[in-house]
């Protein structure tokens, strides 16, 4: 396995580099300028500021003091935040985003997959047609209408949790669901189709000619098998719930990276903008080959070759 993750580490570092290249030259080429407004600043303000970020040399200047940059671990300043640097802002932001992308993909994972396995074993019953429906309704509805439903359900109407903020377990609960919830709709959808097909196997079939009951079999047997694709949708999930969701931040008062990632877009504030991109290519980079490691785990026909 030792070279397989060296190799892996290799690539992802090239995968990674490239990544930032590909985001620094179209946030370069792109029309307009974070300091583009409805009235031009005065010549020698905007000289001064574009000499102060290093926006006044050529793409190729920039992008070498950029890359240089990082290479010494420095990912630059802020320029719409002033007097912030990116590595400042991301270790205010991103804890709070961590903390709720971990709860709510422990409730995607979890949740998803119980449902998607007792829709699987009750196929065609109530459960089943339950759990789909149920699936099909969280998928349906987006986050900036399910979370002030529940707010105002849980919070105003029947006053069991706060109504937003950050800090507390029962602040957390209600951000955490919604941002979870279509995510539980997926999982759930994945592993029922999943189960269904292993279901079908000839090893199952051995299995319950062995004495074996539906539950033990698929305990001990196809929840190994099945779980494969989820696992790999999971991965990628990872990555996406632990750097934030704008929406769900706005609707619950929470400060986190969810906002500053979208607005360095709409700022054209290049340099959070990269910081934003190295993050989430990381972390998707580092969960995929969690993925690869764990497909080892659950299944010895699967090997890593280098």
């Amino acid at each position: 396995m030792l070279p397989f993750l060296l190799r892996r580490a290799f690539s992802s570092v090239i995968v990674i580099f490239c990544v930032i290249s590909i985001t620094f030259v179209l946030a370069r080429i792109t029309p307009g300028g974070p300091f583009d407004k409805e009235k031009e600043p005065p010549q020698h303000v905007k000289e001064a500021l574009e000499k102060k970020y290093k926006l006044n040399g050529s793409l190729w200047e920039q992008y070498i003091s950029y890359v240089s940059s990082l290479a010494h671990l420095d990912l630059g300043l802020s320029i719409k935040y002033r007097d912030w640097s990116v590595a400042e802002l991301l270790r205010q932001k991103l804890p709070n985003s961590f903390v709720l992308g971990s709860v709510a993909f422990v409730i995607a994972s979890g949740a998803g997959i119980l449902l998607g396995t007792l829709a699987a074993m009750n196929k065609g019953a109530w459960v089943d047609h339950s759990a789909m429906i149920g699936a099909l309704l969280a998928i349906s509805i987006p986050s900036f209408v399910s979370g002030p439903f529940l707010i105002a359900l849980f919070a105003l109407w029947l006053g069991w949790l706060p109504v937003g903020g950050w800090g507390t377990v029962p602040q957390m609960v209600l951000p955490a669901l919604c941002l979870a919830a279509p995510y539980v709709a997926y999982v759930a959808r994945l592993m029922r189709n999943s189960l269904l097909d292993v279901l079908k196997s000839d090893f199952l079939r051995t299995a319950r000619a062995k004495g074996l009951s539906e539950t033990q079999a698929v305990a001990r047997h196809a929840a190994k098998v099945a779980i494969l694709p989820v696992i790999t949708f999971l991965g990628p999930l990872a990555a996406h719930l632990l750097t934030g969701s704008m929406i769900v931040e706005v609707v619950f008062n929470i400060s986190g990276a969810g906002m500053i990632f979208v607005n360095s877009i709409q700022n054209r504030d290049v340099f959070l903008l990269g910081g934003a991109v190295i993050v989430y290519c990381t972390l998707l980079v580092l969960f995929n080959l969690l993925v690869d490691v764990i497909y080892t785990l659950l299944d010895k026909r699967i090997k890593l070759h280098a």
